[in-house]
């Protein structure tokens, strides 16, 4: 594998102009025989997955660590993990889960259904304030557990048969669950490290995980590394000895890493960078369909301008995204009039439709559409003596800071002061969370194929709804589509909970995502999928 990857530095080293001296540096630098090296940007908020702040980044290192009741292959197909087989009750409300016998921590513990039990439990305990909490309240009492209005032990969850079967009850049939049990809110969590430590039970002196791998080192905002996990029951077929996961919040200088042979793998390169790497390295540079929205949040909250709909409205209607996509992200995203993004299994998007003030369809005419927002405004009570002033929080990259730029510009012709305030991912996320806002920055990658996935993020009170929207006639969609049985009836009801919050300028639908990765072509195991979701358990290094 070593010399493999000498070969692979060595050529892109001629494609990026490196140095022989610096190509010999970085192709000599002491690694472990098998280890992937993979730049991710952003920071892991904790191995506790309570805590999780909600980036893929984190998604990548969990799924890595942890396993679920079912894990996916690399082309995204659901396959079992933890349980070896599942029973699906007539009315689709229970699941009962046969655990393998030959599942283990990696201190050789078994893991059993108590330790989903209690996981479970952790995820949903208000003392967690966990922001996904919500993607379990499928099951039965989840919802009044996580507010605090019932007990932990209320959860509808049961560990049978001294541990070895886990069975869920579920308020209605839910057409994701499966889909769901992949995410790392379904991972059970170790009973036993957590009753011996406490909170510190994740701390690196402590931790076991259950997964194809573990971690042992942590060096804050610079690299996480875990090892092949002995106790993993398919390690005989894990090829890699271990990953580094390399926190690289610089699109651009991960690129110079992966050039420079340093990485294996980097994960959404910068869009600008897309024709460059194209031409140069065509064999390493993956662009793909992807199950994701980018978008502007709007602050809904007492005191904001943007609480105001006619404010929303007009902001709403400048924005040019065909210009976004094509001419600043150079066709490396897609324009978008909708949250949840084409390509949704059963699903027909809700595309936002601009209107004046008769209600002509002006969707297709910028000049209509400004003259429009400029009306709008000046009924909100703003002019060019009393202008409209917002901050818009976005997060650091070089691309999150193009598009801030410009649409402030396309806002600035309405009369519209933008204070752009940027900060790395994880504070901007924390800080957008607490209301500190007025417009922002933020994107939705699927946890699961299914609509919902998206339009939970508009229902009053979820954690990761940043803008505190609430519609009590979207809600009742939402709860109405979570139990409707009839998949065509369910399809109709969210369609029309999105078309509402879109009316409603709930936010702003700007571009739909494709994947963006750089993968040493030396890699099997690695596959574009949907949901970019790629487990280290597949990966392994052609001879």
């Amino acid at each position: 594998m070593i010399a493999n990857r000498a070969r692979w530095a060595r050529r892109l080293a001629l494609a990026s102009g490196l140095t022989l001296s610096s190509l010999a540096a970085a192709i000599s630098a002491p690694a472990m025989a098998e280890t992937l090296d993979l730049g991710v940007t952003g920071e892991l908020a904790s191995f506790d997955t309570s805590q999780i702040s909600g980036g893929v980044w984190e998604s990548q290192i969990l799924m890595d660590v942890y396993e679920g009741l079912v894990k996916n292959a690399p082309d995204g197909e659901i396959l079992p993990g933890m349980a070896t087989d599942w029973e699906v009750s007539e009315d689709g409300k229970t699941y009962t889960f046969s655990l393998r016998e030959d599942a283990r921590w990696s201190d050789g513990e078994p893991v059993t259904a108590e330790d989903f039990v209690f996981g479970w439990r952790h995820l949903l305990d208000p003392a967690n304030a966990s922001k996904y909490a919500y993607m379990l309240y499928p099951v039965v009492n989840a919802r009044e557990v996580n507010t605090g209005e019932l007990p932990l032990e209320e959860l509808g969850v049961e560990s049978r048969d001294d541990g070895r079967t886990f069975v869920v009850q579920l308020t209605q049939p839910t057409p994701y669950f499966l889909q769901l049990l992949t995410h790392y809110t379904g991972y059970p969590q170790p009973q036993h490290t957590f009753e011996e430590y406490g909170r510190d039970y994740v701390d690196l002196d402590n931790i076991v995980t259950n997964g194809a791998f573990t971690p042992t080192e942590w060096i804050s905002q610079s690299r996480i590394t875990v090892v092949k996990n002995p106790e993993y029951y398919e390690a005989d077929q894990v090829a890699l000895d271990g990953v580094r996961y390399h926190t690289i919040e610089d699109r651009n200088a991960g690129v110079s890493r992966f050039r420079a042979g340093e990485l294996d793998i980097m994960t959404e390169y910068s869009s600008s960078m897309y024709p460059l790497l194209k031409e140069e390295i065509p064999e390493a540079t993956h662009m793909a369909t992807y199950l994701g929205s980018y978008y502007y949040v709007f602050n809904h909250r007492d005191g904001h301008p943007t609480a105001d709909p006619r404010v929303r409205e007009a902001l709403n209607m400048a924005v040019r995204r065909d210009v976004i996509a094509q001419q600043i992200m150079g066709g490396t995203f897609q324009k978008s009039l909708s949250f949840v993004p084409d390509g949704i299994d059963h699903y027909q998007v809700q595309n936002t439709s601009f209107e004046d003030a008769d209600g002509n369809d002006i969707t297709d005419d910028m000049n209509a559409r400004m003259a429009r927002a400029k009306q709008l405004l000046e009924e909100a009570g703003y002019s060019q003596e009393s202008p409209l002033e917002l901050r818009l929080r976005y997060n650091t990259t070089d691309e999150h800071k193009k598009i801030a730029v410009a649409v402030s510009s396309m806002w600035r012709p309405l009369g519209v002061e933008v204070e752009l305030v940027n900060a790395e991912a994880t504070v901007h996320y924390q800080t957008i969370a607490e209301g500190d806002f007025d417009v922002a920055r933020a994107g939705w990658i699927a946890d699961y194929n299914d609509a919902e996935n998206f339009l939970a993020l508009l229902r009053s009170g979820v954690g990761n709804n940043y803008g505190a929207y609430a519609n009590e006639e979207f809600d009742a969609l939402y709860d109405q589509a979570a139990a409707t049985l009839d998949l065509d009836e369910r399809k109709a009801v969210m369609e029309s909970a999105e078309a509402l919050a879109m009316d409603d300028d709930a936010l702003i639908p700007m571009l739909y995502y494709v994947s963006r990765n750089l993968v040493n072509p030396k890699i099997s195991g690695w596959e574009d999928n949907i949901e970019d979701d790629h487990p280290s358990r597949w990966i392994s290094f052609d001879e």
